[in-house]
C-alpha cells in the first residue's frame, strides 16, 4: 500500500479555491487536457502509483496520474494485461485520463472495452470531497451506475482520483493476416464474413490507404498452437500476409498510437458501425482525411486537415457524434449534439455549481 493522504489533501484544496478545474494526466488527448482560459489546469502525473494489484483476483487499483505503461509492465510480469487494449500509452495516457476519454483501442473487439473493465472510482466532487463508487471485486455490483457515468465523463463530473480494473491472463503471442483490396465493397464482404465466423479474433480493423484498402486480423494463442490459428485463418479468408514477432507488434502498436495521424491534423474518434461504411465514404471522398476503422466497424478514427466545418456537417446529416483528441481545447465534440437530457441531469446532480468543464 503505498500512502497518498498528502497528495489527496492537496487536490482537494486546489479543488475548493479555484471556481472552474480541469485535471490533467500525460497530455496525451491534447483537445480534452489543455484548458481554456477560464479553467485551472489541475496536474494529476504526481499523483501515481499501484494502490492495491491481486493478481489472483485479476484485479488493479491505481491512482489517476498512473502512466499506461506502467499499468502494462507490472500486469505483464504476472502475464496479464488490459484486454480493453488501451491507447496513447507511448505518448504519456494515464489511468485517469483513459478512464475519463472512455477509450479503448483494437483488442476492444473480442473482450469489449473500457465499461466492461472498470470496477470501481474514487473522486472528489465539487465540494472537495472524496467519494467512491463500485467496489474492489468482481463479484461486488455496489455504485456499478457511478462508476460507468465516470467513463467518458472528461472531468466534468470530478476529479478522478484512482480506478479499479479486472485484468486478464495475456495471450503468450500474436499473429496477425493482413489483406489487401483495392474495392471497399470487397473487404466489408470480407470484414462481414469475418466478424460472424467463430474464429475468435482479437482484433479486426479496416485501414484506408493511398485509395487501397487494407483489413487486418489478429488472433492470439498459445506458442504452440499459433500456427494452426494462422491456418485456419488464412483457410477461411482464403489469402492474406502472415505477420508475426516485431513486425506484428510494430503494426498494432501504429494502430495504438495513431502514427499514422500527420502531425498538426486533427484526430476524432466516432461511434460507427459497419453497415454505415460504403455510404460515409461516398459522402469524406471529397474531404482530405486519413481513417481507420476498428472493432469490425464499430469505432471510426478519422484524421483531418483543414475540413473540420466539413466533417461536422457531414455527421449531423448521419445524426453521428465525434470527439476530438487532437485538436484545439476550444472543442471537444462536432456533429449531433451529446449534452442530453440524461447529461443534465447527471450534471446537476454531481456539480451543481458547474465547478468542472461542460462536455
Amino acid at each position: 500500500m503505498i500512502d497518498i493522504s498528502e497528495k489527496l489533501s492537496e487536490v482537494q484544496k486546489i479543488v475548493q479555491s479555484v471556481d472552474h478545474v480541469l485535471p490533467r494526466g500525460g497530455g496525451s488527448k491534447p483537445s480534452l487536457s489543455l484548458p481554456t482560459e477560464d479553467f485551472e489546469s489541475l496536474e494529476m502525473k504526481s499523483l501515481n502509483g499501484v494502490v492495491e494489484y491481486d493478481p489472483e483476483e485479476f484485479t488493479i487499483t491505481a491512482l489517476a496520474g498512473t502512466p499506461l505503461t506502467e499499468l502494462n509492465t507490472i500486469l505483464s510480469e504476472n502475464k496479464q494485461y488490459l484486454p480493453f487494449d488501451p491507447p496513447l500509452s507511448e505518448r504519456g495516457a494515464t489511468l485517469g485520463g483513459t478512464v475519463a476519454a472512455g477509450v479503448s483501442g483494437p483488442g476492444r473487439y473480442r473482450y469489449g472495452g473500457l465499461r466492461d473493465f472498470l470496477l470501481g472510482v474514487k473522486y472528489i466532487d465539487y465540494s472537495g470531497v472524496i467519494q467512491r463508487g463500485g467496489g474492489k471485486v468482481v463479484k461486488n455490483a455496489a455504485g456499478f451506475d457511478l462508476a460507468k457515468i465516470m467513463i467518458g465523463s472528461l472531468g466534468s463530473f470530478g476529479v478522478i482520483l484512482e480506478s479499479t480494473l479486472k485484468v486478464f491472463p495475456a495471450p503468450e503471442t500474436y499473429a496477425t493476416i493482413k489483406l489487401s483490396f483495392e474495392n471497399l465493397g470487397e473487404a466489408l464482404d470480407i470484414l462481414l464474413k469475418a466478424s460472424v465466423s467463430h474464429l475468435d479474433f482479437e482484433s479486426i480493423d479496416l485501414l484506408s490507404e493511398n485509395g487501397r484498402w487494407t483489413l487486418w486480423f489478429r488472433v492470439g494463442s498459445l506458442v504452440e498452437n499459433v500456427e494452426a490459428r494462422l491456418k485456419r485463418v488464412h483457410e477461411f479468408l482464403g489469402k492474406g500476409d502472415a505477420l508475426q514477432g516485431d513486425e506484428e507488434e510494430a503494426a498494432w502498436k501504429n494502430f495504438r498510437e495513431f502514427s499514422w495521424v500527420p502531425e498538426d491534423w486533427t484526430l476524432i474518434k466516432i461511434p460507427f458501425s459497419p453497415g454505415k461504411i460504403t455510404n460515409f465514404e461516398n459522402k469524406i471522398i471529397a474531404l482530405d482525411s486519413f481513417r481507420q476503422y476498428s472493432c469490425a466497424g464499430q469505432v471510426l478514427w478519422i484524421a483531418v486537415k483543414n475540413a473540420i466545418r466539413e466533417l461536422d456537417k457531414l455527421l449531423i446529416d448521419m445524426d453521428l457524434s465525434g470527439l476530438i483528441l487532437f485538436g484545439s481545447p476550444d472543442r471537444k465534440w462536432i456533429g449531433r449534439d451529446v449534452s442530453d437530457s440524461f447529461y443534465r441531469k447527471v450534471k446537476s446532480a454531481l456539480d451543481p455549481v458547474n465547478r468542472f468543464v461542460e462536455v
